[in-house]
């Protein structure tokens, strides 16, 4: 129904190894209303130097809240498998991230934003992977789904709300159960915490006891000018709200260690050396208090914003955009339908005590977006824990992620597994290979291709035991 625009067909090669086409495909602004006829193209990336195209599969990834290049290099164990499979390799990029805007720059404003979700985008999705197949009525090729993080819960939502058209998914990282009365609000930085403890339980009490420390060097000039000169922070710190910002700049720091705790230098979010949470945590590693735990707060940033020495200052307003991912689109999506509460108590987490208060958060979106959210919308558009009726999809979760917390962690069915890695950071299984992973990533990896291999062989049998001659 839709057709490919060829407008841009470039060779791309990532890092030293992965190649693809960059291509474009058109998809409607509304997926499920007939009032707004417009279109726009998303991108997608892809490989066929391995495919066969008489019954290869069509390895397919869930583009999630950033440019899809960055994902594309990252998510390696897609490429290292594709030979064997014989697959085709496409990374279709989420609408509203990246290049894939539907207003060009108004898409984010207000009056435009209101078609970013995840259901629209899981219908781009379907447009594409129909265009794939030729858009026969009975499709040639089993599609196997992959993603991580909110990619993994696209992954997963995508086999259960049209597995006529996914044969499988792997969900890696996916918080299917962060939503609101599904998972204690503080159980993301506990485990947030827990990294930090874990590597020198010095390091999570001084955290814990820097943040009063910092508000009262911000309570005056010389201390707010300290802190803007010895951290090197891009502006200076003139309001309370300038502080709230850094302190919420800190908050997000500490929980990015965490999820990319990997144990090999990597440059998925931001440049980070291998290990960054026992790096960071070595300027922590002795009780601290005034001006030297505030020196040793400074030497953590410094790590997480300047590891490769390419940034002039730190720029804590960039607050979660900061880093390799334009994800400035998450924030609406986390005020409409993915509303996943977050609190803290400064007992069993390092941080200030700051309980969940829905009130204050649906306020809070519709000051800035003019919308409320709807806190069940999630749970009831893709099942929540009621997953009985799904198939063909494997959750894995590291125990160093903090997002494991709302992962599944037991299996529900046969079809329906669960894998837990003991030592893997934010979907460590789906990176590509390194001398450093641990075991279980790579029994992780295996059982996966396992998995793959059967809900090939069922798409197969299912083919030509149909197949009219």
């Amino acid at each position: 129904m839709y057709n490919i625009i060829y407008l841009i067909s470039l060779l791309v090669v990532v890092g030293a190894e992965y190649k693809y086409e960059t291509k474009w495909f058109t998809v409607p602004l509304d997926h499920f209303g007939f009032q707004r006829n417009e279109t726009f193209q998303i991108k997608y990336l892809v490989n066929e130097s391995y495919w066969d195209q008489g019954s290869g599969p069509i390895f397919f990834y869930t583009g999630n809240e950033g440019q899809i290049e960055v994902f594309a290099k990252h998510t390696g164990f897609i490429w290292e498998i594709a030979p064997l499979f014989k697959a085709k390799i496409v990374f279709a990029e989420h609408r509203y991230y990246g290049a894939s805007m539907p207003f060009g720059n108004k898409s984010m404003d207000n009056d435009h934003i209101g078609y970013l979700s995840s259901a629209q985008a899981l219908a781009d999705y379907a447009d594409l992977i129909n265009y794939l197949q030729g858009n026969n009525i009975k499709p040639r090729y089993p599609v196997i789904a992959f993603g991580g993080s909110y990619g993994g819960m696209l992954a997963a939502y995508f086999r259960m709300k049209y597995p006529h058209i996914v044969s499988g998914a792997i969900a890696a990282s996916a918080p299917v159960h962060m939503y609101p009365g599904m998972t204690s609000c503080d159980i993301f930085n506990r485990l947030v915490t827990s990294n930090f403890r874990t590597a020198n339980e010095n390091c999570s009490i001084n955290i814990r006891e820097s943040w009063s420390v910092i508000r009262s060097y911000a309570a005056n000039a010389n201390g707010s000018e300290w802190l803007h000169k010895n951290w090197n922070l891009c502006s200076p710190l003139k309001t309370a709200d300038d502080l709230d910002v850094l302190l919420d700049f800190l908050s997000s720091m500490y929980s990015t260690l965490a999820m990319v705790n990997y144990p090999f230098s990597s440059d998925f979010l931001m440049p980070l050396p291998a290990e960054p949470v026992r790096v960071v945590c070595q300027y922590l590693d002795k009780k601290m208090t005034g001006e030297q735990l505030l020196q040793g707060i400074g030497k953590v940033l410094d790590v997480f914003t300047n590891y490769d020495k390419s940034s002039k200052c730190v720029d804590y307003k960039e607050g979660d955009n900061y880093g390799n991912l334009d994800a400035s689109g998450w924030d609406y999506q986390a005020c409409t339908e993915m509303v996943m509460p977050m609190c803290t108590n400064g007992k069993t987490d390092m941080f200030e005590p700051m309980p969940w208060n829905y009130t204050k958060f649906a306020e809070g979106c519709h000051k800035k977006y003019n919308v409320y959210p709807r806190g069940e919308m999630a749970r009831l558009e893709y099942g929540g824990n009621r997953l009985q009726a799904a198939s063909n999809i494997v959750f894995s979760n590291g125990l160093r992620d903090p997002w494991t917390g709302g992962g599944i962690l037991d299996s529900l069915s046969d079809t329906v597994r669960a894998v837990v890695i003991i030592d893997a950071a934010h979907h460590l299984d789906l990176m590509p290979s390194n001398p450093s992973d641990p075991e279980p990533v790579k029994m992780a990896r295996e059982f996966h291709k396992q998995h793959i291999t059967r809900w090939i062989n069922q798409f197969r049998e299912q083919y030509f035991s149909t197949r009219k001659f």
